[in-house]
């Protein structure tokens, strides 16, 4: 049990993301900003685990952290090339905020699977949200999100977070919405209803490239060589930090597979979803 506090300062505050293309990231600053002009001498640790190097080792918090966890959801769920690390995290007790953001498809399981990793890992998950960021395929699709509205939503929680800090002294994890029994990962399916397999797609180089070596520094899974950034080395996640990083647009996807179900996904789900907060 943590005691009533008159302020956050008690606790020590970190935030703790991986976002390839920089929408979660977003989220969670926003988070913190708003939470550092509650109180001026508050100080937050940043915790970016986007590149491999950062993957490596796992972290250690006490019952004084509260850890303000983002991650963004892929197929429905939350990526599975983080299930390692986010199970190699040691709470001991501390509090936890659960955020996902999805593309504006549907965020399907993947909150409630981050809130039961963070509470098998001894994280009391205090609260809970999905928002709503660009999808990483495409440029148009809930395209500069989060916008301003997407950001008085961020406020707003961080201001139910901020008064349930400080008003209670017992915190349990929060119930979400979504099956204990996770979804399979979304996969698309063509129009005889089969399922349609990106998981080998890989981006390609054109000739525009100036050897600037940003995609290789980027990529999340560490898989674009370096001296060739034209090969990988490794698995392709899709999330295309390195196709809207490229400054001279030469990283690119030409499998029609994708492609047309990157379609699909701009067509289908162009209605704007909202944020869903649980506090």
């Amino acid at each position: 049990m943590v005691k009533k506090t008159e302020n956050i300062e008690e606790y020590k505050v970190s935030t703790l993301y991986f976002s390839p293309t920089g929408t979660t990231k977003r989220i969670v600053a926003g988070i913190a900003n708003r939470l550092m002009g509650k109180d001026e001498n508050l100080r937050i640790n940043k915790i970016d685990f986007t590149l491999p190097k950062y993957r490596e080792k796992g972290r250690q918090f006490s019952k004084d952290d509260l850890v303000i966890v983002g991650v963004p959801v892929y197929a429905g769920r939350v990526p599975n090339v983080l299930i390692k690390y986010l199970n190699s995290i040691h709470s001991n007790g501390a509090l936890a905020v659960a955020l996902v953001v999805y593309g504006n498809r549907n965020y399907d399981d993947a909150l409630i699977e981050l809130r039961d990793i963070l509470d098998s890992n001894g994280f009391r998950v205090i609260a809970g949200a999905a928002f709503i960021g660009q999808h990483s395929f495409s440029n148009t699709l809930a395209k500069g999100r989060p916008d301003g509205k997407d950001m008085k939503i961020v406020n707003d929680f961080t201001d139910r977070l901020y008064d349930k800090i400080i008003n209670l002294n017992n915190f349990e994890t929060i119930a979400i919405k979504g099956n204990s029994s996770y979804r399979k990962y979304y996969k698309p399916i063509d129009k005889e209803g089969k399922p349609r397999d990106i998981r080998s797609v890989e981006p390609k180089t054109s000739d525009n490239c100036i050897d600037c070596k940003i995609c290789s520094n980027l990529c999340p899974m560490g898989s674009i060589d370096y001296e060739d950034v034209s090969k990988l080395n490794g698995i392709c996640i899709k999330c295309n930090a390195c196709v809207k990083n490229c400054p001279t647009n030469s990283k690119y996807f030409d499998d029609h597979i994708y492609l047309t179900h990157k379609t699909e996904l701009e067509m289908e789900f162009k209605e704007r979803k909202e944020p869903e907060i649980f506090i």
